[in-house]
């Protein structure tokens, strides 16, 4: 499975991006997919997952500005982030879990600027 992150720039603070992720293999088949995001000179941390069942789950820092989506027929994920704060900058990683298997993408670049 290889997986293929999109979207990400430079954007004021208050303003908007749109992450996509594209997976060589089938979603549904999926565990679930999500993201995590690494800013500079810290660790890994969880944005959202999302699950052929159950709930979705957004870290605690979300607060409802992101909302993840699934496009199964093209195999995408995205993510809508609103109301982005200069902390939200980070590389973005797509993620995906299945048959025991982590897969990670390339990350893409959000940066906020204040």
């Amino acid at each position: 499975v290889q997986l293929q992150a999109s979207g990400g720039g430079l954007v004021q603070a208050g303003g908007s991006l749109r992450l996509s992720c594209a997976s060589s293999g089938n979603i549904v088949s999926f565990n679930y997919m999500g993201w995590y995001r690494q800013a500079p000179g810290k660790q890994r941390e969880f944005v959202v997952r999302i699950t052929n069942i159950g709930p979705t789950i957004y870290g605690g820092f979300v607060q409802g500005r992101f909302t993840i989506s699934r496009d199964t027929a093209k195999n995408t994920v995205s993510l809508q982030m609103n109301s982005l704060k200069p902390e939200d900058t980070a590389v973005y990683y797509c993620h995906a879990f299945s048959g025991g298997t982590s897969y990670w993408g390339q990350g893409t670049l959000v940066t906020v600027s204040s």
